[in-house]
């Protein structure tokens, strides 16, 4: 019997560790958001607290797809288990001159976890920073912060789901997507 798309991001979510590191490489939006849903979905099934550091329109659409799922977001936001902050705003906290800074890096992002961990013993991560350093094409500044994040994933002792548009990658630059992928302890398949 085939897998389905739905059913192979839920078994690689399944099999997610307290401290790691995943990256999705997608070639659309609908992949991404299934992607990003099913993970929060996992931590709300395990009633983890989950952090979403992303850009308004993501942070919409996956709004969107978790009141399908029967979950009130306000309310879950209210009680702690559902942090959300803008992917920029959230950069602009640590970056100095084009680069991050790790003492800001931590303070910023140890506050959000110590916030998730008042109500939750468990935490999950999705962080969409790196894709946007990236984008603004702050190469070896998105692979600095990869290397933070793993470090405070493995430190704080959470999963950490980032993800990249492929189209970041389509110039030719296949030893960078590498790069990105080798900073991670899971890569997600295409799918």
């Amino acid at each position: 019997m085939e897998t389905t798309r739905h059913e192979a991001i839920e078994e690689f979510w399944q099999h997610t560790s307290h401290c790691d590191h995943s990256v999705q490489v997608y070639d659309d939006e609908t992949s991404f958001l299934e992607t990003l849903e099913a993970f929060v979905m996992a931590g709300f099934d395990r009633n983890e607290a989950v952090i979403v550091i992303a850009t308004p329109q993501h942070r919409e659409a996956l709004a969107m797809r978790l009141e399908r799922n029967g979950i009130d977001v306000a309310a879950a936001s209210m009680r702690g288990q559902y942090i959300v902050r803008d992917a920029r705003s959230t950069l602009a906290r640590f970056m100095f001159d084009g680069w991050p800074a790790e003492a800001r890096f931590q303070a910023a992002v140890e506050e959000l976890v110590a916030r998730a961990r008042e109500n939750h013993q468990a935490v999950r991560a999705f962080g969409e920073m790196v894709a946007l350093l990236w984008d603004d094409g702050l190469h070896r500044a998105t692979m600095r912060l990869e290397h933070l994040w793993t470090q405070l994933c493995q430190r704080e002792s959470f999963p950490l789901f980032c993800a990249y548009p492929k189209a970041a990658f389509d110039l030719g630059e296949s030893t960078a997507c590498r790069e990105v992928c080798q900073a991670h302890t899971r890569v997600l398949p295409p799918l």
